[in-house]
C-alpha cells in the first residue's frame, strides 16, 4: 500500500509540478493585492481537486460507457505521459505554459485566473487527469482508492502552498535550479510512463508476463 501511495504521489507531483506552477501564477497575478492572490490560489487548488476527484471516481465507468478498455487506456495514457516527460527534459512544457500565460495577460479573463488557466489546464490538465484515472484503475478496493486520493490531495496541497508562496519561492529557487529540477522530474516521469505502458501490454497480451 505504501508503494501505491508513493507511486501516486510521485506521478502526480511530477505531472502537476507545484514549483513550476508558481512562476506562472506569480506572472498572472502581478500587480494585484495579497487578498486577491490568496483567493485565486485557494480557488485554483479547490477547482483542480474537484476535477481530479471526479475523474478518479467516475473515470473507469466513463471509459466503459465509451467502450474503451482499461488496458487500452493504460497504453494511451502511458504514451501521453512519456511525451510529456520528453517535453520536460527538453524544457518544451515550461515554454508552452509560459506562452499560455502570456496569451491571457491583459484580457478580461486575467482578473480571475483561478479556473482558467490555473485550475484547467495548469493543474488539472490532460496529464494529471490521465494519471489519476490510471492510478485509480490500479487501486484494488476502497483502501487503495483512498490512498490514491490522499496522494492527490497531498500534491494539490503542495501546489496551493507553492501558489501562496509564489514570490518568495521564485526568489529562492531561481530559473536555473527550476530548469534542472524539471529535467530530473522528467526522467522520473518517463520511467513511470513506461511502467504504465508495460502494465497495459501485460493485461492486453498475458503471454508477455511470462
Amino acid at each position: 500500500m505504501t508503494e501505491l501511495f508513493v507511486s501516486a504521489f510521485l506521478t502526480l507531483a511530477v505531472i502537476i509540478d507545484p514549483p513550476g506552477c508558481a512562476p506562472i501564477f506569480a506572472g498572472l497575478t502581478k500587480g494585484t493585492d495579497a487578498a486577491h492572490r490568496r483567493r485565486m490560489a485557494i480557488r485554483s487548488a479547490l477547482v483542480a481537486w474537484c476535477i481530479l476527484v471526479f475523474f478518479a471516481l467516475l473515470g473507469e465507468p466513463l471509459l466503459r460507457t465509451l467502450g474503451i478498455s482499461l488496458s487500452a487506456f493504460r497504453l494511451a495514457g502511458g504514451i501521453m505521459l512519456f511525451m510529456i516527460a520528453l517535453d520536460m527534459v527538453f524544457e518544451k512544457r515550461t515554454e508552452r505554459r509560459e506562452e499560455r500565460a502570456r496569451e491571457i495577460e491583459g484580457t478580461p479573463e486575467a482578473e480571475d485566473i483561478s479556473v482558467f488557466p490555473m485550475a484547467i489546464p495548469m493543474i488539472a490538465g490532460p496529464g494529471s487527469i490521465a494519471s489519476i484515472m490510471l492510478l485509480s484503475a490500479r487501486a484494488q478496493g476502497t483502501i487503495e482508492q483512498v490512498l490514491v486520493l490522499s496522494a492527490m490531495t497531498a500534491v494539490i496541497a503542495l501546489t496551493l502552498i507553492a501558489l501562496l508562496l509564489a514570490g518568495p519561492l521564485m526568489r529562492l529557487i531561481g530559473a536555473k535550479l527550476e530548469a534542472m529540477i524539471t529535467r530530473i522530474l522528467g526522467v522520473i516521469l518517463a520511467a513511470l510512463a513506461v511502467q504504465f505502458v508495460l502494465d497495459g501490454l501485460e493485461r492486453s497480451l498475458p503471454g508477455l508476463a511470462g
